[in-house]
């Protein structure tokens, strides 16, 4: 049989899991800045497999502007370019021998509000992952209650602690998504 303080804990590190994932999705939305986890998502084809990137290549900053990828074999050079030109990333890939200079458009005005509603969303999305599991936790300790294995009183205890640490993981979503768009709307 579970215990409160086991349910609470559960639910925290389950909400750390959504922050993180949340944090691993805001890398990957484009700014006017290049970052080596824009190009996580894309695949190429490894000898018959679909890998990311980053298990064929080296991918680094080079400038404020321009992303660098540096195949570990010759022959990947160009699957790879191919790879980040057909992604729907929006880039533009040019090969120079083994490394791939892969430079990022300035984004128009248009396109960073267009990024700030997709940021807004994915907090939006992130912030009902954690209600849905305060839920869950709130459903579990009212069953304890049911089952007459914890009290009213833990029920009402329960219910306060859990929503501290609620607000708290909402607080630092709203916290991820100001900073995410003040970096997209920085110019």
């Amino acid at each position: 049989m579970t215990t409160i303080p086991e349910i609470t804990k559960t639910m925290q590190g389950k909400m750390d899991q959504s922050i993180a994932a949340f944090k691993q999705t805001m890398v990957k939305i484009r700014t006017g800045r290049p970052s080596p986890g824009l190009l996580d998502t894309v695949h190429v084809d490894y000898y018959g497999s679909s890998v990311p990137i980053s298990q064929v290549a080296n991918v680094s900053v080079l400038d404020n502007r321009t992303l660098s990828v540096q195949a570990w074999e010759k022959s990947m050079a160009p699957k790879i370019e191919k790879a980040i030109r057909d992604s729907d990333l929006g880039l533009n890939p040019a090969s120079m021998g083994e490394l791939i200079r892969v430079p990022m458009p300035p984004m128009s005005e248009e396109r960073r509000k267009e990024m700030t509603k997709v940021v807004r969303h994915e907090g939006e999305a992130a912030k009902i992952a954690i209600r849905n599991l305060r839920r869950d936790a709130n459903e579990h300790v009212k069953r304890l209650v049911k089952d007459k294995h914890a009290s009213e009183d833990d029920l009402k205890r329960s219910e306060g602690e859990i929503q501290k640490i609620t607000d708290r993981h909402v607080a630092e979503i709203d916290q991820l998504v100001h900073a995410k768009e003040q970096e997209i709307m920085a110019v």
